[in-house]
């Protein structure tokens, strides 16, 4: 592994943010990762493991050793009657591998199209999108326990998986680097078209035949049009969680704000489209400086071109704090802060 120094970070992270790292180095393979961390002068100091950057904020410089993980390869580890296990390298690019499986029929993350980001931090943020969650078809995953240098396999159970959560972001979090998912993908398809525009976008293209091929063309479109594209304005996508509140808490609301949007799930609680919550406290389309609320999507904090991590930050505490006085909801930052 070639290690620099100081090396700025802008490049690295979709919001565009001008953090520097203290020391810098990619890997492609565990062997090479594994050989780092077992060297002295790797400990000491923090270790972060970056994917494509997608889903961070920096809000100060990372005094400490920042590991790319490109990892790469797509292979199939097995087959039974009903799926295909497909394993790829934590370094793949999402999108790249949603379109790979598509390409061979395999069904399963059609829906979860066009999310930015890398493979490694599909399972560690359970990464989910129009009713499809990666809990639905992860199989197992390998990871390099950092400290001990152990290579590690977790299943499904194991890993803890919650509503965009997982068990590396919490009891585990920056203890492991993950090096490769494997998925249960189905060889026939079961749609899943209920949740969202999927079904008015299908009508939209005219799709006479229904396919996981033009469900993942109908989320791509949707979310082209709905979220802005990190190459034109800085963004890491949802910045919030939806939050989850009991049935009880729900119909008071609901008397208050009956076009409040929200969703049943189990348990008699209920989910709230966190959008709806910031666009009615007046953030859609805010700016200050060059931090700002997307104008077509309110639960997408946006860098216009010099903000500083920290500017991103005060507006996201602004936007939590006016939605608590408002409906006393807690949003949740779904993008992890450094």
């Amino acid at each position: 592994m070639q290690v620099s120094e100081n090396v700025l970070l802008k490049s690295y992270n979709t919001f565009g943010i001008n953090a520097t790292a203290r020391y810098f180095a990619s890997f492609s393979s565990a062997e090479e990762l594994k050989s780092f961390t077992e060297q002295p002068q790797s400990d000491g100091l923090p270790r972060m493991i970056l994917g494509g950057g997608s889903n961070i904020l920096f809000t100060q410089d990372f005094n400490g050793w920042l590991l790319k993980n490109e990892i790469k390869g797509i292979t199939v580890t097995g087959e039974d009657n009903d799926y295909v296990y497909v394993k790829a390298g934590a370094g793949e690019n999402w999108h790249g591998f949603v379109q790979h499986c598509i390409a061979q029929n395999l069904a399963g993350l059609e829906n979860l199209s066009l999310i930015p980001g890398n493979v490694g931090a599909s399972p560690m943020q359970n990464i989910g999108a129009y009713g499809v969650e990666i809990k639905d078809v992860f199989h197992e995953l390998e990871a390099l326990h950092l400290k001990d240098h152990s290579i590690v396999t977790f299943n499904n159970a194991d890993c803890h998986f919650g509503y965009r959560e997982s068990i590396f972001k919490k009891e585990y979090k920056n203890q492991f680097a993950i090096l490769s998912v494997t998925y249960r993908l189905s060889k026939q398809p079961h749609f899943n078209t209920s949740y969202g525009a999927i079904n008015e976008e299908l009508q939209r293209m005219n799709v006479q035949e229904l396919s996981i091929q033009a469900i993942s063309q109908a989320v791509i479109n949707i979310r082209s049009s709905k979220l802005p594209n990190p190459a034109e304005i800085g963004n890491a996508g949802s910045f919030f969680k939806n939050p989850t509140i009991t049935k009880a808490e729900y119909e008071k609301l609901h008397a208050e704000f009956p076009a409040m949007v929200a969703y049943p799930v189990a348990d008699n609680h209920f989910k709230l489209a966190a959008g709806w919550l910031i666009e009615q406290c007046g953030w859609k389309g805010y700016r200050n400086g060059d931090a700002g609320v997307h104008a077509r999507q309110a639960l997408v904090l946006v860098n216009y071109g010099h903000a500083k991590g920290a500017d991103i930050y005060h507006l996201s505490q602004q936007v939590l704090d006016s939605v608590k006085d408002k409906f006393g909801v807690e949003l949740e930052r779904e993008v992890n802060i450094v």
